[in-house]
């Protein structure tokens, strides 16, 4: 199947016009007519991932955070972006990112429904037209009350995480719950207006979360990876289900720090 043909079906679940204009999107390197046999799934382009597509003879790099985010003057090995897709041409790997697109349309519901939100709405609205309201991040009814630390523990099940960093009083009771993946400080106040008892998100500093919880707002903060590495599994089962045939091989899920 050639790369355009893949680029279709991506785009058909999570079109790219629901991603924000400083956005960089779509095929960032490579051929549109390159026969794709084998796809590596990988949340970053880093060295390392590039060094495991490439030993894993991939066709298709698809990453959900785009390797080139600013205007380049030059492509050369005298810089890590450079050198990373000089080595992805090099490999005739097409590279594609999916990135704040997916996050309107597949990463917020996901990660909803890993928490079984109920009766769920849109956190921060991007789009909105006669029919519908898209948008990033999700807000609604946990399956039952519990605590803060009860919460923490699930959340720590459900997204596969080791830790999680915790704002607010553990005995605490919630009931409503707020979902950012990624970088979410900026969306407490959103998670405020939609009457959230609670904001599950990632990269939250010291200051964002004692005025969280101040303003009377509990944050878990799962991690920025911590959450959205669920694309790689997403986009595994998207593939499998609307693109039979295609290899898929997964990058190694790692943490990108490590807690000593």
């Amino acid at each position: 199947m050639k790369c355009c043909e893949i680029i279709e079906k991506l785009e058909s679940l999570s079109p790219t016009t629901f991603a924000e204009e400083w956005d960089n999107i779509g095929l960032l390197a490579g051929r549109r007519d390159k026969e794709v046999g084998t796809v590596c799934i990988a949340l970053d382009a880093t060295d390392d991932v590039i060094e495991e597509a490439v030993r894993m003879g991939a066709d298709l790099l698809l990453t959900h955070h785009p390797l080139i985010f600013k205007k380049l003057s030059r492509v050369n090995t005298d810089d890590f972006i450079g050198r990373r897709v000089c080595e992805l041409i090099k490999n005739d790997i097409s590279y594609y990112a999916m990135h704040t697109n997916f996050d309107v349309m597949g990463m917020a519901d996901a990660a909803a429904d890993e928490l079984s939100l109920k009766d769920r709405q849109v956190l921060n609205v991007t789009y909105e037209d006669d029919i519908s309201k898209e948008g990033c991040g999700r807000v609604g009814k946990l399956e039952k009350c519990m605590s803060i630390a009860e919460l923490a523990e699930l959340v720590k099940e459900k997204f596969h995480v080791p830790n999680v960093r915790v704002f607010g009083d553990l005995g605490d009771i919630v009931e409503t719950a707020a979902v950012m993946p990624g970088s979410g400080s900026g969306y407490i106040r959103d998670a405020l207006n939609a009457g959230a008892d609670v904001m599950i998100t990632g990269d939250v500093d010291h200051h964002e979360g004692i005025d969280a919880v101040a303003q009377g707002i509990a944050v878990i903060d799962a991690g920025h990876y911590g959450i959205e590495k669920l694309f790689i599994s997403y986009m595994e089962e998207f593939i499998k289900r609307e693109l039979p045939g295609i290899q898929i091989y997964k990058a190694e899920i790692k943490e990108p720090f490590v807690v000593i």
